[in-house]
């Protein structure tokens, strides 16, 4: 079956069960499922009920789809994602975002957990994404273009939008967040990286590094969906004093910093139009 048919069939699936209108779509990385705590909660699909869709095989990744009022916003908040280094294809990876504008999102939220690069950033902190280096070795758009999606060359000199990365900030300031704003560089993984590696990151610009996110990016860009994008910096990446990965502590300190970023996509949903 051709990707579009499947998008289609994932889509109306949704729409036949109650789903009639999309303001904003949200993903929600490692550890930050809880956002959905404070959603007026009308419909709720285990990813495995979905028509097409893959099953997210990251423990901290709840694989659910939730449909409800937020900020008197009707969201669609996908609970857990799918990654490259899952096995899973580019057009698998990005099927929630391409689903989410099939079925009328206008806007798109993207949260994730990711290493601090820059020294100046603390673990536990907040980084709004202003840009990205894009170091997959595949993109959602190789192939044949879907041309009812978007044009064959979207264009990426500002995938990130300009209004919403301000109103963040204001909302930031407004709250008394500290919010970073800086680039996120996504790899492949699911390995660390090595020092070296971390060096040659922050050398070529990087501020953050993750494994998601900039396919749902340009999936979005693909589509003239605009979107935004935070990171919660769970570890530090300093080459020179590295200490060993624990996934326990990147989850903690990524369930630590949830209720800020609750609070910044809360406020979001309130002052978009």
């Amino acid at each position: 079956m051709e990707i579009l048919e499947e998008l289609q069939e994932s889509a109306q699936y949704l729409r036949d069960r109650g789903i009639d209108e999309v303001d904003v779509a949200i993903v929600l990385g490692t550890g930050l499922g809880g956002l959905v705590e404070a959603i007026d909660i009308q419909k709720t699909w285990s990813y495995s009920q979905i028509p097409h869709l893959p099953v997210a095989t990251v423990e901290q990744h709840f694989g659910k789809l939730i449909y409800g009022l937020l900020s008197g916003k009707k969201v669609l908040a996908w609970q857990g994602r799918f990654h490259f280094y899952e096995g899973y294809s580019m057009e698998q990876v990005v099927k929630p975002v391409r689903i989410s504008r099939m079925l009328g999102a206008k806007t798109m939220l993207i949260s994730n957990a990711s290493g601090s690069l820059n020294p100046k950033f603390k673990k536990g902190g907040l980084m709004l994404i202003e840009d990205h280096i894009n170091l997959l070795p595949d993109t959602p758009l190789r192939g044949a273009n879907l041309v009812s999606l978007g044009e064959r060359f979207p264009d990426m000199s500002c995938p990130y939008d300009v209004q919403l990365r301000s109103l963040l900030k204001e909302i930031a300031i407004d709250s008394g967040i500290h919010l970073d704003e800086g680039v996120y560089c996504s790899v492949a993984g699911p390995q660390l990286e090595t020092r070296a590696e971390y060096r040659y990151l922050r050398t070529i610009g990087a501020d953050a590094v993750g494994m998601s996110t900039v396919p749902e990016v340009i999936a979005a860009a693909h589509m003239g969906m605009p979107c935004a994008a935070v990171s919660v910096l769970t570890d530090d990446c300093n080459p020179e004093d590295l200490e060993p990965f624990n996934l326990s502590e990147v989850v903690a300190m990524a369930e630590q910093a949830e209720p800020l970023l609750t609070k910044l996509f809360v406020h979001l949903l309130g002052r978009m139009e």
